[in-house]
């Protein structure tokens, strides 16, 4: 898969690091794609200080100045990693990895994501906690007016982490239960990787192109090296059919930046893809640390 990305005739173009302000000597990385809100235009990032991971979630709106900063009046979401965003009758809904939490028969701290529904940033609300230490839960409105949920199970029943898909009739019906329960899709990944989905759009024939992330490791303790690649496929939710995965961006398509640690330098966060215009571009987070864009080909544009 990654060497017939590596082979892909035209080559990707060479993508821009986004720059942000207002938050001090703290990074922002693994963002959202732009999306527009309350008459803005706005990207929600993971904010935090290099040596911890003691984050927040900030909105941030783009000034004229080309630099983000942090928009005035919406929330910031303390504990919460990694935001997604959809939108589902008629209101925003923001998603995130919680950490730390206490979780039952645990001595060390756990995580889970909670998700937060609204018709403006001032009434955003808690209404969803998925199950303990599943990340990568994704939402997305069907053409049928259900919500579509993918999950990421580990350990006996996900391995290292593989994709689930069901459906329910609205956000009132999503539970943890529900997203545990979701069927795994098969032969998407090789015992010694993992994935998950971190973007959901509905294509124009009632499928959905799925953003996602595909992952390994090599090595152990201090020369461990995590490898994430973004990667796409198209998944019926129908019968949860699916095409095969296809890799679409590797970190050398981006600028050089800091990596959080060494063995971060291979990471891309699989943020979100702006479709517009004719023209896509991926925003991704760089080695949990900086955050980029870059021009790609539309991975969905012949659905």
């Amino acid at each position: 898969m990654l060497a017939d990305f590596r082979n892909q005739d035209p080559a990707p173009d060479q993508g821009e690091l986004l720059h942000f302000d207002g938050v001090g000597d703290r990074d922002v990385y693994n963002i959202t794609a732009p999306f527009s809100f309350d008459g803005k235009t706005l990207i929600a990032g993971r904010v935090e200080t290099r040596n911890t991971e003691s984050a927040e979630t900030v909105f941030f709106a783009r000034q004229a100045d080309h630099i983000w900063h942090p928009h005035p009046s919406a929330p910031i979401f303390a504990k919460l990693q990694d935001p997604c965003i959809a939108f589902i009758g008629g209101e925003l809904v923001i998603g995130g990895v919680e950490f730390p939490v206490e979780l039952p028969g645990r001595d060390a701290p756990g995580w889970r994501m909670s998700f937060y529904r609204g018709t403006n940033l001032e009434t955003l609300r808690p209404f969803l906690q998925g199950p303990d230490h599943m990340k990568d839960i994704r939402l997305v409105e069907l053409a049928n007016g259900r919500v579509g949920v993918c999950s990421r199970p580990q350990g006996a029943l996900g391995g290292r982490g593989q994709i689930g898909f069901a459906s329910v009739d609205s956000l009132d019906e999503l539970t943890a239960t529900t997203i545990d329960a979701a069927p795994l899709l098969a032969g998407q990944f090789l015992s010694e990787e993992w994935g998950g989905a971190n973007e959901l759009h509905l294509l124009a024939d009632g499928r959905l192109g799925v953003l996602g992330h595909i992952a390994w490791m090599q090595g152990s303790g201090p020369k461990e090296e995590k490898h994430y690649y973004p990667m796409t496929f198209i998944l019926d939710p129908s019968n949860n059919e699916h095409s095969p995965l296809q890799i679409i961006a590797s970190r050398d398509d981006f600028p050089d930046a800091a990596p959080k640690r060494p063995g971060l330098r291979d990471v891309i966060f699989s943020g979100g893809l702006l479709r517009k215009g004719g023209e896509t571009w991926l925003y991704a987070g760089l080695g949990d640390a900086a955050a980029g864009r870059v021009h790609i080909v539309d991975p969905f544009s012949q659905y």
